[in-house]
């Protein structure tokens, strides 16, 4: 039996805190249950990608206690914010970094060098680096000049989910699945819709409240100000049934992003044939796809363009043409997703490869 180390934020599975990353972790490691590796995880618990020194002191003691020659696979949130950590130990080590978001694209704050520095200098030392998406590949290997070929993408998988059953008529059920913080892009929602009062629609926001209180709470603030506190609702996280059942009654998904590495709630809609209006950027262009017939199942906007997603959002609502058109490419798109054993096989492979 081959075994692999996993390195992970503490809280993955908890669902106060879901995200796309933390799925993504459980899912691999489950998957490379099912393919015979022993697994043998070790949760870290800490803000990242922002430790304290107790957390990293933590992580040194994880790190410490791999065995020689062992391989490692290291959530990159946790990975390239400790090069003081993990560079020493590159040398014992098969150190495989998955990087869900690379920390040194567009940093926010003054210490943008120094992120780039802590993240290049891990993902140097690595003996290979996973990542969910080209664009995030050949972004990393832009960033820090690395070797193309250390560098693998192990794209989210999909379960099989029946297709969403929505109102059956004009399309006016809107979904956002996301963490309601400035990058997701909420803000721009809620001024899309803004314009759009003269039709009917109605738009469930599913995501945690609590990640940036401060911009919840100014989001939400706006609706009652402008009186859609009715046709706008915030439900918090939802996962399991609860969350199926927000896909299943939707006819739209949207994600106004700022910033996506690939958007996996994207084919988590695709999956379910529910089309997709999302930013253009990042790895969403790939996550949306095409149809059989090369057509997008969904649209794709300039990110932070009120007046870019507002139009899309009317040509939905007022288009019926275009609705068949999107939930026909939906539906064939649907059928080509990759499933989540296709990404545990592909990531592996790269382990395998780093600890020969």
């Amino acid at each position: 039996m081959t075994a692999v180390h996993a390195v992970l934020p503490d809280g993955i599975d908890d669902p106060a805190r879901p995200s796309g990353g933390n799925v993504y972790d459980r899912r691999v490691c489950q998957g490379l249950g099912g393919l015979g590796w022993s697994v043998h995880e070790h949760p870290v618990a800490g803000a990242w990608p922002h430790p304290d020194p107790a957390s990293l002191d933590d992580l040194g003691a994880v790190i410490a206690a791999i065995p020689d020659g062992a391989v490692a696979v290291l959530d990159g949130l946790v990975a390239s914010t400790a090069p003081d950590v993990l560079v020493p130990h590159a040398s014992r080590i098969h150190q495989v970094v998955l990087v869900h978001m690379p920390l040194g694209h567009k940093p926010a704050g003054g210490d943008a060098e120094a992120i780039r520095a802590r993240e290049h200098a891990v993902l140097s030392a690595a003996s290979a680096i996973i990542t969910t998406s080209a664009w995030t590949r050949q972004r990393l290997i832009e960033l820090y000049a690395l070797r193309a070929g250390a560098v693998h993408i192990a794209t989210p998988g999909v379960d099989a989910n029946e297709p969403a059953v929505g109102t059956g008529s004009a399309g006016a059920e809107l979904l956002c699945v996301a963490a309601v913080t400035p990058g997701k892009g909420h803000d721009v929602l809620v001024e899309a819709l803004l314009g759009l009062t003269h039709l009917s629609w109605r738009c469930l926001c599913v995501g945690s409240l609590e990640c940036d209180p401060a911009f919840a709470d100014l989001v939400r603030a706006r609706i009652l100000d402008t009186g859609l506190g009715e046709r706008i609702s915030f439900c918090g996280p939802r996962t399991g049934g609860a969350l199926a059942r927000a896909y299943a009654a939707a006819d739209l998904a949207v994600l106004p992003s700022r910033a996506e590495t690939f958007g996996m709630v994207i084919t988590e809609a695709l999956a379910r044939g529910l089309p997709v209006i999302a930013s253009r950027v990042g790895g969403t262009p790939e996550a949306v796809g095409h149809g059989a017939d090369g057509a997008r199942p969904g649209l794709l906007v300039t990110p932070d363009d009120i007046g870019a997603l507002r139009g899309a959002l009317q040509a939905w609502l007022t288009g019926a043409e275009l609705r068949a058109r999107l939930r026909r490419a939906a539906g064939e798109r649907r059928a080509t997703l990759q499933r989540w054993p296709a990404t545990a096989q592909a990531v592996a492979d790269v382990l395998t490869g780093a600890g020969r």
